[in-house]
């Protein structure tokens, strides 16, 4: 479903990206990983079209939309749930979800505010309060729900569970394995490799914006010493 071919990117006269290949087909979990710095959010940026391309290609079903417009690239069914969460802090919870409220491109809503407020319990308790009155981990289960309610084929989350206590961290897994048994695609950076081997199909790891490795869960669980190499501090 969305396919990068040598992607190539950066910042002004500083190049971050050197060729990235990864793709992730309907239904799949895929995992972007490696240390800090060394492009993992650059490339979400990239196929967002948030930062534009300076080399290869982006496609979705086929469909060359390198360097589009974030939201012609969002229409193809693609939803984003930011680093740093990003929500509406002056709206509530309930009018952050309903203002990124779409059906997919059959017409169809899987998910609207009843089956996102059944995955997120709690964000139906505190459907009145805005979004700034939230806890850490309140803010990234809307920032979730409101990327799931554009009705995305793919899910893409950049540090899933970042800055989380632990419990709330298992709560997302949780969500997300809920999430991916809906159908959903996912595309997910975390450095909780353990807790993301756990439902993830395949992984990637970038180090100094270039795949270092890519394999299954069962190959990373084969080959430890990459956890070492290309993911600890």
């Amino acid at each position: 479903m969305l396919k990068v071919e040598g992607l190539q990117s950066g910042y002004g006269d500083s190049r971050i990206l050197f060729g990235i290949d990864l793709g992730v087909g309907a239904g799949e979990v895929v995992t972007l990983l490696g240390r800090n710095g060394m492009g993992k959010t650059t490339t979400i940026k990239s196929i967002f079209g948030l930062l534009k391309p300076e080399g290869g290609r982006v496609t979705i079903d086929g469909e060359d939309v390198t360097g589009k417009p974030p939201h012609v690239i969002a229409r193809r069914g693609l939803g984003l749930v930011p680093e740093g969460r990003q929500i509406f802090p002056t709206l509530s919870v309930e009018e952050n979800l309903v203002a990124t409220h779409r059906s997919d491109r059959s017409g169809a809503a899987k998910w609207t505010l009843e089956t996102i407020y059944r995955l997120f319990p709690r964000l139906k308790e505190r459907r009145r309060n805005m979004g700034n009155q939230l806890s850490g981990g309140e803010q990234q289960m809307l920032a979730i729900g409101r990327a799931l309610m554009t009705n995305p084929r793919l899910v893409v989350l950049d540090e899933a569970t970042e800055g989380l206590a632990p419990l709330i961290r298992e709560e997302i897994w949780t969500c997300l394995t809920e999430i991916r048994n809906a159908g959903e695609a996912i595309l997910v950076i975390d450095k909780n490799v353990d807790a993301l081997a756990r439902f993830a199909d395949r992984h990637v790891v970038i180090e100094k914006g270039r795949v270092a490795w890519a394999g299954t869960t069962a190959d990373l669980k084969a080959t430890p010493e990459i956890k070492e190499r290309f993911l600890h501090v």
